[in-house]
């Protein structure tokens, strides 16, 4: 946990200072690399300038703390091992990174790698990876109540969805406010079987999507009551959270019948380490001497693919087309013209 009081460890013997950390440590986002023994912090309290250009890698066993890459939104660990996930956000547009991580390595430090996905302005939630590490989820933004899924190791886009209205623009009716209050930032999971993403409505209904054919199924959860959570165990049953204090376990039977029950998930451990091999081997780390991250990045919207310079040559950008990439235009086409 981390506060104005610096740092603090829960442990088998109790609440303790890390070893290592100092007093005045304080971070706004805290993960454990995924063998636990590495703590990562975000942004480093050792920036001066008090900025998010780096983060703190804090090895547990030994109290050393070295530098690491930038992030600030929560780390997702890819079932298959070795390859994790996490953002890199700015108000104009957001990069989900991908980074190797060594296992069994001390400290255990976060490797950016080139291929990365790019999304519009800022404001998501930690990225969700499926059990049996073919697809990833994101949600948010900061202006639309919308989900995206990709497909890994491709990257391609086979989800991208608005829940309700989208946004009406700046200043913002209070019925919008209140819909996107609405919709919990936290209602997307991964359950057992493979290809489905869970939506938890506020109507109390979950929404079952099949990602291959797109077609969703409700199923009546929480009659009068707002989904306020949804998340998915260990083994697969899904962890539902109702705006009066409810709390149901549920597991997805034959047929897609939800029931409260504790029917284990089998889980394709072969198929998931073939997709982190698989996009391991797609793309190369990022050189650690080199502050310049967007330089190196290889970024995909799901649809399309850019590098550096393919980004400072666009030429223009349709209304259609998501605010990062109309802003990019504009700036080329504005250093254009004072050539």
């Amino acid at each position: 946990m981390t506060g104005e009081d610096g740092l603090r460890q829960w442990t088998p013997a109790g609440v303790v200072e890390p070893e290592g950390a100092p007093a005045t440590a304080s971070y706004r986002s805290l993960a454990f690399s995924p063998d636990g023994q590495t703590l990562w912090g975000s942004p480093s309290f050792r920036d001066e300038g008090g900025g998010w250009e780096s983060s703190d890698v804090l090895n547990l066993a030994s109290g050393t703390i070295g530098a690491g890459p930038r992030w600030d939104t929560g780390v997702a660990e890819h079932p298959g091992g070795g390859l994790v996930a996490t953002l890199a956000s700015d108000q104009g547009a957001t990069h989900c990174l991908f980074a190797r991580v060594d296992q069994g390595a001390a400290p255990a430090a976060m490797r950016p790698l080139r291929r990365a996905l790019i999304l519009d302005c800022d404001g998501y939630e930690t990225p969700l990876f499926s059990a049996d590490g073919r697809h990833i989820a994101v949600r948010g933004n900061a202006y639309d109540n919308s989900v995206e899924v990709f497909e890994f190791p491709s990257l391609h886009r086979v989800l991208a969805t608005t829940l309700g209205d989208p946004s009406p623009g700046y200043p913002y009716p209070q019925e919008w406010l209140d819909q996107m209050k609405a919709w919990s930032r936290h209602n997307i999971a991964f359950g057992s079987r493979p290809g489905v993403l869970w939506i938890a409505t506020p109507v109390g209904a979950l929404v079952e999507v099949d990602l291959e054919t797109r077609q969703a199924v409700e199923h009546d959860v929480l009659t009068g009551s707002r989904l306020s959570a949804l998340a998915a165990t260990a083994t697969g049953e899904l962890l539902v959270a109702g705006s009066a204090g409810e709390l149901v376990l549920l597991s997805v039977l034959t047929g897609s019948t939800l029931s409260r029950s504790t029917q284990t998930r089998t889980t394709s451990r072969d198929l998931s380490r073939a997709a982190a091999t698989a996009f391991l081997e797609a793309t190369a780390e990022i050189p650690d001497d080199d502050n310049d991250l967007e330089t190196h990045l290889v970024l995909t919207d799901g649809t399309r693919t850019w590098d550096a310079d393919d980004l400072a040559t666009v030429p223009a950008a349709d209304a259609t087309d998501p605010t990062w990439l109309q802003l990019q235009a504009a700036i080329n086409k504005a250093q254009t013209q004072s050539k």
